[in-house]
């Protein structure tokens, strides 16, 4: 695995993923492929309830290889509210490999944006780097 030195970078590109309903089994948000020579710096990450009457639980995790480490457990989002898990003033990369996934106490209750930016020393290219949408 290489990181690219982010002070020298050819490319930086900004995306956005969105998990418009997010279920009770974990889903990929963002993903850094394994061999991308990328680094992904974490914007942020919100959640936000889309029912009107319940609140819901989210959870999220960072996976790194074949562990998992909460970013968050089972924090209620009211309805009709939302939550930021991540923002610009908590830089958070994924090196290689790394990914991002959520999952929901209820299905359908959560919705999840990510933005995120594709940090490279050369061009950036949807075939280094798996941008998933779910």
């Amino acid at each position: 695995m290489t990181a690219p030195n982010i002070v020298d970078v050819q490319a930086i590109k900004g995306l956005t993923s969105v998990a418009n309903f997010l279920t009770t089994s974990a889903n990929t948000i963002v993903e850094n492929a394994a061999s991308s020579n990328n680094v992904i710096k974490m914007n942020d990450i919100v959640i936000s309830n889309i029912d009107g009457t319940a609140n819901a639980d989210v959870t999220v995790l960072f996976n790194r290889g074949n562990n998992a480490s909460y970013l968050c457990k089972n924090i209620t989002v009211p309805a009709n509210a939302s939550f930021i898990l991540v923002s610009k003033e908590w830089a958070m990369y994924l090196e290689e490999g790394d990914s991002i996934s959520a999952y929901a106490s209820a299905n359908g209750d959560l919705a999840i944006s990510a933005s995120y930016e594709i940090i490279s020393e050369q061009s950036i290219s949807a075939n280094n780097t798996t941008i998933t949408n779910v």
